[in-house]
């Protein structure tokens, strides 16, 4: 059987196959054939599918250690760009704006107390008083 050809919808394009598929469900639903899942089947039907996966042990092993490792290195590719941004970025931005983070930094201390105090800079007292 490994051996055999395909033949017919087999041989054909994935894409032909969806629309081929696509045209078929149109016409079932205008036609008023097409089964449509209530809630509750859908329920039984997703809770069925779910039990015959989770069966397999060691293929939900192999899922969470796979998600394990996409997720490590997801983390490592995003320290990786931060240190690439604060070694490149950020020097170039003091150097640009260094009048005006000297500034910002005189007025750090004053903006702490507001901030302590409950006032804002554009509406004076009023959040929490």
């Amino acid at each position: 059987m490994a051996g055999q050809s395909k033949r017919g919808f087999a041989a054909m394009l994935p894409q032909k196959q969806r629309e081929i598929a696509r045209r078929g469900g149109q016409t079932a639903h205008q036609k008023g054939t097409a089964h449509e899942f209530t809630p509750e089947e859908a329920r039984v039907a997703g809770s069925r599918g779910g039990k015959a996966v989770s069966s397999d042990r060691q293929y939900m092993a192999e899922i969470g250690r796979r998600g394990g490792q996409s997720s490590g290195r997801n983390t490592a590719r995003s320290r990786q760009s931060q240190n690439e941004e604060e070694n490149e970025m950020l020097p170039k931005a003091e150097k640009l704006l260094s009048d005006q983070l000297d500034s910002l930094d005189a007025r750090m201390p004053q903006r702490k107390q507001q901030l302590i105090d409950g006032v804002s800079p554009r509406f004076g007292r009023g959040w929490d008083a």
